[in-house]
């Protein structure tokens, strides 16, 4: 496969990370995913903005963010990836390589910048079916808004859905619940769907956007409020929204139900909502 490394096409077996770049050493970076459908990336700009809102955050210089959406394209098409169902694109960039010091760099080094596409994998049997979550509390820092590679809290929390046989896990703080440890999360309450407040607290997640969207349109009341880990079990359905996982109903809880264990029909009805976009841009 070819990927992009600070300027250059290369195969990726080819690629050499300094041992002291930051990234490696500090986690000292931020990333992207971007999914593609039918060989064409799916709300791009939406996530380079992101990306570049990101940097900004944790002060890196990179002001040509707008040209990986040229990167990504051009991978997809050399790594013949444009026929599949699914690719995705993975964008990375750090500090740069520098002497090791907490501090940044004293002279400015160029950042570390890494683009990757690969063959996506499907989701649709856990869309379909639905998937179980566990609770774990949310050790994370309290600048979740920043989507850093440091993700280690998220590895472990995943590995301990995983072997549990849940697909997700999904943190608790101070009592009330934030997101998943790769998704975003949501519940609904009386017809109504609610999920956690844009702060600090969880990452701004482009198909959270397209969710909030949808429920505007089809007058689905949508609400971001604060929810308790102990009113979760009064939730009459739940899900998860991500990049990969799109709309994806939870129909378990740790050891119990949620409803009646299937898809709720907010839920579907969201899902299908979801999925017709998609079809109408493969079209576009």
């Amino acid at each position: 496969m070819i990927a992009y490394f600070n300027g250059q096409f290369l195969p990726r077996e080819e690629i050499r990370v300094s041992p002291d770049d930051r990234g490696f050493l500090f986690a000292d970076g931020v990333y992207e995913v971007i999914r593609a459908y039918g060989g064409k990336p799916f709300k791009m700009s939406e996530h380079l903005k992101r990306l570049a809102r990101s940097l900004k955050e944790i002060r890196i210089d990179f002001p040509e963010v707008e040209k990986l959406a040229a990167v990504g394209e051009k991978l997809i098409a050399v790594n013949n990836l444009g026929e599949g169902e699914y690719a995705t694109i993975y964008i990375q960039i750090t500090r740069g390589a520098a002497s090791r010091k907490h501090t940044f760099p004293d002279e400015p080094v160029p950042p570390t910048v890494y683009v990757a596409a690969s063959p996506g994998i499907s989701q649709r049997a856990k869309i379909e079916k639905g998937v179980k979550i566990i609770l774990v509390p949310d050790i994370r820092w309290t600048r979740c808004d920043i989507k850093s590679v440091s993700l280690l809290p998220n590895v472990l929390a995943n590995q301990q859905a995983k072997e549990k046989g849940a697909e997700e896990a999904v943190f608790v703080r101070n009592g009330k619940i934030t997101e998943g440890s790769h998704t975003n999360f949501f519940m609904i309450f009386d017809g109504q769907v609610r999920t956690h407040p844009l702060n600090t607290h969880i990452l701004p997640g482009i198909t959270r956007d397209i969710i909030r969207d949808l429920c505007r349109d089809f007058k689905i009341p949508f609400r971001e409020k604060l929810v308790s880990e102990k009113d979760l079990p009064k939730a009459e359905e739940m899900f998860l929204s991500g990049t990969s996982m799109e709309v994806t109903p939870v129909i378990q809880v740790d050891d119990w139900k949620v409803g009646q264990g299937t898809p709720g029909s907010v839920t579907v009805r969201l899902r299908e909502a979801y999925k017709k976009m998609l079809d109408d841009f493969r079209k576009s």
